[in-house]
């Protein structure tokens, strides 16, 4: 045999072996783990699931009573109601159905929807009582420069 035979046998081998090596340590690292979108949260309500379905605006707080920061959510959202705004808490223990029939996977979840159901504003864990303000206000008033509500009149939300 020559010496480019034998060179270019031993180079095949090199790689093959290589490639064996390659192949199995991507195998025992194993695969990367799924990337799932999580918490998401629902588009649209239908308003006879919650009381006061004829009100103008419906804020919605699914919470679970085995969370802290749930029950500082449920307070906070509470001090929204007014006769334009409806205001529900639905506390999974007591409300599984509805928390199911919205496929919900994370708590607190506050959803402000309008008259049509259709969800304007959603958040997913600790919200500020000022970011909930701000929120609703946003939604009620769409000329309203998001980054502040100072110039509206919030009257009319504490009635």
């Amino acid at each position: 045999m020559s010496d480019s035979v034998v060179w270019r046998i031993a180079l095949i081998a090199a790689v093959v072996i290589a490639a064996s090596g390659v192949a199995l340590w991507r195998r025992r690292r194993g695969a990367d783990a799924p990337t799932q979108p999580r918490h998401l949260t629902p588009t649209q309500l239908s308003r006879v699931d919650f009381r006061d379905p004829d009100r103008d605006w419906l804020v919605v707080a699914f919470t679970s009573a085995t969370c802290s920061t749930c029950r500082d959510i449920a307070a906070k959202v509470s001090v929204l109601e007014s006769r334009h705004v409806a205001v529900h808490e639905v506390e999974y223990s007591s409300d599984r159905e509805l928390h199911a029939r919205y496929d919900i996977d994370a708590v607190p979840m506050v959803l402000i929807a309008d008259g049509n159901g259709v969800v304007q504003w959603a958040r997913v864990g600790p919200t500020s009582a000022t970011d909930l303000w701000a929120a609703l206000a946003r939604v009620r008033d769409p000329q309203l420069p998001a980054s502040s509500c100072a110039a509206h009149d919030h009257s009319d939300v504490s009635e």
